[in-house]
């Protein structure tokens, strides 16, 4: 490695983490997320480095940037995506957690345009401030302001008013497996709520409903028809864990490939349940994340 890439490298470094956090919730996508972080890289190291004064900002701008043209062409995409589109679930860390993005918020987000969707992330998520903002997206600052109010009135209800107890939801997401393994639909029924919904993610590679489904009865039916196929053909539980900021568990199927679920609990009831078994979505689950 040249001395200049080096020290690109270097002052590059402590800023990926912040990075990757931005990129992921704008796209929703580990790889594309790496891929955008990567070539932000490439910018900044061709870039005079001595005339940025604040290099996060510089960063981040060149980030967002490369993420709106990302969505632009991921949203043709979604439009011929086979099932329902869920994000790439990550195994977060209590810091990741903090930025307070959950599955939901994440889904709530897709209904945004890019630029609302980057207004509302980079000033109510992490914080910066509008001149920034507009800096970032290449917008003036009113004209910031009322993308971001926007996207925060179609957001608010996403954002869980009283987030569940990280160990209490740990717990639930752990009986809430185990119930469905062995049947005990008696016990299953009790942690549903009336208006749950169901939504799992197959992208065509691998069976899923090909639209969400909603209500007690519903659910419970689809319960009763998996608690069958499980007797057979058990899944192995990896690990509970939180995912996307929600608790759920990772598993091993049958068929030997990797699954998440994520549990959406309003007030001890299980309200969502997200289902990831795209294989393309959880190859970056590497051994750090299922220990």
């Amino acid at each position: 490695m040249d001395a200049g890439r080096a020290d690109a490298a270097i002052s590059f470094v402590p800023h990926r983490p912040r990075l990757t956090r931005v990129a992921y919730r704008m796209l929703g996508s580990v790889a594309d997320a790496e891929d955008v972080v990567q070539d932000a890289f490439l910018r900044w190291h061709t870039t005079d480095r001595s005339e940025i004064e604040n290099a996060e900002a510089f960063l981040v701008r060149v980030v967002t940037r490369l993420c709106l043209d990302v969505l632009k062409s991921s949203r043709r995409q979604r439009e011929t995506y086979i099932g329902p589109w869920l994000p790439e679930p990550v195994v977060e860390s209590e810091a990741d957690l903090a930025e307070d993005v959950t599955l939901p918020l994440l889904l709530a987000l897709e209904r945004l345009s890019p630029l609302e969707r980057a207004a509302f992330l980079l000033h109510d998520v992490f914080g910066m401030e509008f001149d920034e903002v507009a800096g970032a997206i290449g917008r003036d600052p009113a004209a910031t302001r009322q993308l971001a109010s926007r996207a925060r009135q179609h957001v608010h209800e996403a954002r869980p008013r009283f987030a569940v107890d990280q160990r209490r939801g740990m717990e639930l997401a752990e009986a809430f497996f185990t119930a469905s393994q062995t049947g005990d639909i008696a016990l299953l029924k009790t942690m549903l709520a009336a208006d749950i919904t169901v939504t799992a993610d197959g992208g065509g590679k691998r069976p899923a409903g090909p639209v969400p489904i909603v209500g007690f009865d519903a659910v419970v039916a689809l319960m009763e028809r998996m608690a069958r196929f499980f007797a057979n053909a058990p899944s192995q539980l990896v690990r509970i864990a939180m995912i996307n900021g929600l608790p759920g568990y990772i598993t091993r199927e049958a068929d030997g490939v990797l699954q998440t679920t994520a549990l959406e609990i309003v007030d001890g009831k299980v309200v969502g349940l997200y289902i990831v078994r795209n294989p393309d979505k959880l190859g970056h689950l590497d051994g750090a994340a299922l220990n």
